[in-house]
């Protein structure tokens, strides 16, 4: 496993995640590990000086805003693939079944498996290659939220820069290359999911 991928993908799950005081917490401990790694370091500078120089609930309310309440920058890997369909059931269950292979299991924290922090801790912390082959699966999703950040000028876009440059090949130019490239867009059909069983344990140390 690559220690710089495994200090990337971590802390970038910790940077696209809900800013509680735990998380907060663990700026230091981000910056410690991204600086044996300068070049990454740079892609996170934005995100760690928002979460250091803001009040708690001034950054909370931010990440709601940007990430809880629109979907314009939505963290559901899948959700750009398959929307609110009838097919994303299925895709749920297969990245649970990825999850369940290993030998540690993954706390979803009440999230659905396609969450993308979590994603990236699973790539992290307990299986890098399985973690990795969903990021690629979905490089596409990963794409269309970077731009998303782009366009709004948000600090994470440059996050997810980094992610996408982990992984085979190059970005895309535009969103229009994106959905050429995977020949998809989010549909809109809502039909309603079965829920997902969040009952599994813990990741170690997380």
């Amino acid at each position: 496993m690559s220690r710089r991928q495994q200090v990337l993908y971590l802390a970038a799950a910790w940077c696209l995640s809900y800013p509680d005081e735990e998380l907060i917490g663990r700026v230091p401990l981000m910056r410690a590990g991204l600086a044996e790694f300068p070049g990454a370091a740079r892609d996170f500078v934005g995100v760690l000086d928002l979460l250091e120089s803001s009040e708690p609930m001034e950054i909370q309310a931010y990440y709601v805003r940007e990430f809880d309440l629109g979907r314009r920058h939505a963290l559901h890997l899948s959700y750009w693939t398959d929307g609110d369909t009838r097919r994303r059931g299925e895709v749920l269950g297969s990245f649970k079944k990825t999850y369940r292979q290993s030998e540690i299991l993954v706390d979803t924290h009440g999230e659905l498996p396609d969450y993308l922090p979590m994603v990236l801790e699973y790539a992290a912390l307990v299986d890098m290659n399985a973690g990795r082959e969903l990021l690629i699966r979905y490089r596409a999703s990963l794409e269309m939220l970077r731009f998303g950040l782009l366009r709004d000028d948000l600090p994470h876009a440059r996050i997810l820069q980094a992610v996408c440059d982990s992984l085979p090949g190059k970005s895309p130019a535009d969103e229009q290359a994106v959905m050429r490239m995977a020949g998809y867009g989010p549909p809109t059909e809502a039909v309603g999911l079965d829920p997902y069983d969040p009952r599994l344990l813990p990741v170690k140390g997380a």
